[in-house]
C-alpha cells in the first residue's frame, strides 16, 4: 500500500510541475530574471503551493502519526552552518543556468529529453560525490538531516 500512495503521490507532483510551468527550463529562468524579462507567472504556482502545504502541515501536527508510517520525519534543526549555506548556493545557481531542479528534472525524464538526461546524471553523481566527500560529524552529533518526531 505504501508503494502505491507513493507511486500516486509522485504521479501527482510531476502533474502539478508539468501543469504549472516549473518542468519548462525558459520559464523557470524567466522567472528567475529580475532585471531582464522577468516572468512572474511562477510565483503564483509556488502561492498556490503554499497555500495547500502550509495548512496541511499544521494539520499534520495534530496527528500522532501518519497514516501509514509510524512516526513523521521532520527537520529539527534550527542552525545554519557552511554545508547549507553553500549547498543552497550551489542549489540555486545550478536552477539559474539550467532551469532545473531534481523534481523538475526528473518530471522531465519522459519526455527523452538527452539535455535533462545529463543533468540527471551529473545530479546523481554529484549526490553520491557528496556521499563520498561529505565530513564526518563531530562525536556526538548526527550527520542525518531530519529527525523523528
Amino acid at each position: 500500500m505504501k508503494a502505491l500512495v507513493a507511486l500516486a503521490s509522485g504521479t501527482l507532483f510531476g502533474m502539478g510541475l508539468l501543469l504549472g510551468g516549473m518542468t519548462d527550463p525558459g520559464k523557470v529562468i524567466g522567472f528567475l530574471d529580475l532585471a531582464g524579462r522577468w516572468d512572474p507567472s511562477l510565483a503564483f504556482v509556488m502561492g498556490g503551493a503554499l497555500c495547500v502545504t502550509f495548512p496541511t502541515f499544521q494539520l499534520l501536527r495534530l496527528r500522532g502519526r501518519p497514516l501509514l508510517g509510524e512516526r513523521f520525519y521532520l527537520p529539527t534543526r534550527k542552525d545554519l552552518d557552511a554545508p547549507l549555506l553553500g549547498g543552497a548556493v550551489l542549489f540555486g545557481v545550478g536552477w539559474g543556468i539550467a532551469g532545473l531542479c531534481p523534481g523538475p528534472a526528473i518530471a522531465n525524464l519522459v519526455f527523452g529529453s538527452p539535455e535533462v538526461l545529463g543533468f540527471v546524471v551529473a545530479m546523481i553523481a554529484g549526490m553520491w560525490l557528496r556521499d563520498r566527500v561529505a565530513t564526518k560529524a563531530p562525536p556526538g552529533a548526527s550527520n542525518a538531516p531530519v529527525a523523528a518526531t
